[in-house]
């Protein structure tokens, strides 16, 4: 009986580093350590990462994926600018779909809903939203309790597929999100915030859904204003 030759090793390790590496970048970017349609040099990321240009490009095609880069062509990779017209239909649809679920949810929603929404609105009033440390963009503490104030008022409505639908929708504007609020730093998101708790939980559907629907405005809005702010 021959010896069966060795199989080669699976690429763990290679699938290991372009996690690491991807996470970097994706965290880099949203930190706003890149600013709006800055290359994204494999070669320069590469050897900033200490790991292989096919690991960066594997990385950088992920991001890519996400939304939080473009492949542009002879052109490499690039982060996307705050004006890219993939921003304003995101917002559109949000605009189109969440205070449709949301009327929903004031409706159907029950108790517990009510508590939860406390819960959460109570939780992203409490967490700061920005920190030296973490710079001048929203902290990953405040980001997450965000969405999930949001996730909760419209948990309410009992539909999975709604509540699919908004998730993929949230980590596609989540860039913009935050582009958005730097461009606009002396909006009072503390304030809209509380009128959507209030107006939810006294089962106005009305009031809330057009609260959720200026909330909603406001952040494109900033995206699309062409004056010298910093972003």
């Amino acid at each position: 009986m021959t010896d069966t030759p060795p199989r080669p090793p699976a690429p763990a390790g290679k699938q290991m580093l372009s996690e690491q590496v991807y996470a970097h970048l994706r965290d880099a970017i949203m930190r706003g350590d890149f600013a709006p349609g800055d290359a994204l040099k494999p070669q320069d990321l590469a050897k900033d990462e200490g790991v292989s240009l096919a690991v960066t490009r594997e990385a950088l095609v992920r991001l890519v994926g996400e939304g939080l880069a473009d492949r542009l062509p002879n052109r490499g990779f690039t982060v996307p600018s705050f004006s890219d017209r993939r921003w304003q239909e995101i917002a559109e649809a949000r605009r189109t779909i969440e205070p449709v679920v949301l009327r929903m949810s004031v409706e159907r929603g029950d108790l517990d809903w009510e508590a939860r929404v406390r819960a959460a609105h109570h939780r992203l009033a409490r967490t700061p939203a920005f920190t030296p440390e973490e710079g001048e963009y929203y902290t990953a503490a405040w980001a997450e309790a965000h969405r999930a104030f949001h996730r909760t008022l419209l948990e309410g409505c009992g539909n999975p597929t709604l509540l699919e639908t908004f998730d993929r929708l949230w980590t596609a504007s989540e860039l913009a999100r935050r582009w958005s609020a730097h461009r606009n730093p002396g909006r009072d998101g503390a304030k809209e915030h509380r009128r959507l708790e209030e107006a939810a939980l006294a089962r106005d559907a009305d009031t809330a859904a057009a609260v959720l629907v200026e909330h909603l405005t406001m952040t494109a809005a900033a995206l699309t204003d062409d004056s010298d702010r910093a972003v």
